[in-house]
């Protein structure tokens, strides 16, 4: 009989805690979760699905204004915020029901409070210890807001999906994806939408004739996009916010989203006490196996800082469990992991950017594609989409797949099971198209628009 309480303790029941979780119980393993918050982490409730259920929302108004084009007269609408909020909880509050009744269905003790770490093999919540051979930390990350005067007026993406009324006019301040995302969302809402981003592009990272695309596509359905800017302070100014940018010019709002990243949420749980590294942001410094320094424990998803994505941490969290209690030995590929951002179009990309590609390989072909999807085409709405490819020269792999338009998470996770099968620019184009579809660009771009 084992020497501890449980065989494996896992802190954070967001998606990466609750995959090991579950599946460590399902190898035998007696398991115990902490949550202190809410089941299903950020995604759940603050994070991917709120976000998108607003991301619908928001669209409809688009749909509206497209229906004339199509023959429908639609009499003017009206949008009631509260009425989304609440459907919205209702939603989260039966994912939350889910994920614990997974949990418990798969015979993992719940225990609901804080967890901290006492030593290697300890863990103390709401007052009661209890030892593991393994423990976890998935505890993923937290919004990050700057220290400057009047920051107790910021919002965070924490704190939007609960306003009891929608601003008429918001600033958003970031330009991650998250940033874009809201500023789609409001913007669809009925927002008058100002976005600002330090940088002189925003989504960086991501491959940049696609970042411009997406700023002049913005630009177009009213957002006001402002680059190499920041704030100031914030101040009260009568019933609304006041922005004191730094270039002294001065911006008035009725709501303040920051949205300038996240950072680990690693505080506070004991880490420092029982030796476990941490890196200069707070992540926790794993191998690839997910092991702290500690041996006892391990980490996965966004406390880790590596990939901050949703899937990945599913990923993680499944293949610990696997080795440690399965003793299946498997390895994540992070390599040709597909990206959606749900701005307003969307993008999706899998593989390099034009920039890594030529990095790394040096001699590419480039093609690319810009068009005005069918449905724009009678619709007094008029919106563009553009499509790109990026070929290794020496292998004619497919090394980069990236699109802003409609649908372009659901085209982007087909095309990234071929990438990641290593199909070639031949098979790309020997492939039959569906017609008259978006998709059907990326295998009939047949003239490269430049090389290197």
């Amino acid at each position: 009989m084992s020497k501890y309480d449980f065989d494996f303790f896992v802190i954070g029941a967001g998606s990466g805690g609750v995959r090991a979780a579950r599946m460590a119980a399902t190898f035998g393993a007696r398991v115990a979760v902490a949550e202190d918050r809410y089941f299903g982490g950020t995604c759940v409730n603050v994070g991917c699905i709120p976000k998108k259920l607003f991301v619908y929302a928001s669209k409809i108004s688009e749909e509206l204004a497209i229906a004339p084009g199509y023959g429908w007269t639609v009499p003017p609408g009206s949008f009631d915020w509260p009425t989304l909020v609440r459907h919205k909880d209702a939603e989260i509050a039966r994912l939350n029901g889910v994920y614990e009744r997974l949990l418990k269905g798969a015979g993992c003790e719940v225990l609901n409070g804080r967890a901290t770490l006492v030593d290697p093999h300890t863990v103390e919540v709401a007052g009661r210890r209890v030892s593991a051979g393994h423990i976890l930390v998935a505890t993923g990350g937290w919004p990050t807001v700057p220290d400057i005067p009047g920051r107790e007026h910021i919002m965070t993406s924490n704190e939007i999906f609960h306003l009891p009324a929608l601003p008429r006019r918001m600033v958003v301040v970031g330009g991650g994806y998250i940033a874009v995302e809201f500023a789609g969302i409001l913007q669809g809402l009925g927002c008058a939408v100002t976005q600002l981003y330090r940088g002189e592009l925003f989504l960086r990272g991501f491959d940049l004739e696609i970042r411009q695309f997406l700023a002049e596509q913005m630009r177009h359905k009213g957002v006001d996009l402002r680059f190499d800017t920041d704030v100031a302070r914030i101040e009260r100014h009568g019933d609304a916010l006041r922005l004191t940018l730094k270039d002294s010019s001065t911006l008035d709002c009725d709501g303040v989203l920051y949205a300038t990243g996240r950072h680990p949420n690693s505080a506070n749980l004991g880490l420092e006490a029982c030796g476990v590294a941490l890196d200069k942001a707070g992540a926790v410094v794993v191998d690839g196996e997910y092991r702290t320094n500690v041996p006892s424990i391990y980490a996965v998803g966004d406390v880790t800082n590596r990939v901050n994505l949703t899937p990945v941490a599913l990923a993680e969290g499944m293949a610990l469990a696997r080795r440690l209690f399965a003793g299946k030995s498997y390895q994540v590929d992070y390599d040709y992991i597909p990206t959606a951002v749900f701005s307003q179009p969307p993008i999706g990309t899998v593989g390099l950017s034009e920039e890594q590609a030529q990095q790394q390989y040096g001699a590419i072909d480039v093609f690319t594609s810009s068009f005005t999807p069918l449905r724009f085409t009678i619709s007094p709405v008029k919106e563009k989409a553009f499509m790109k490819l990026i070929v290794d020269k020496a292998s004619q792999r497919v090394v980069g797949l990236h699109l802003c338009g409609e649908d372009a998470g659901e085209i982007t996770q087909g095309f990234a099971v071929a990438m990641r099968a290593g199909a070639t620019k031949q098979i790309f184009d020997t492939t039959i198209g569906i017609h008259p579809t978006a998709a059907e660009e990326f295998v009939t771009m047949r003239e490269p628009v430049r090389s290197t």
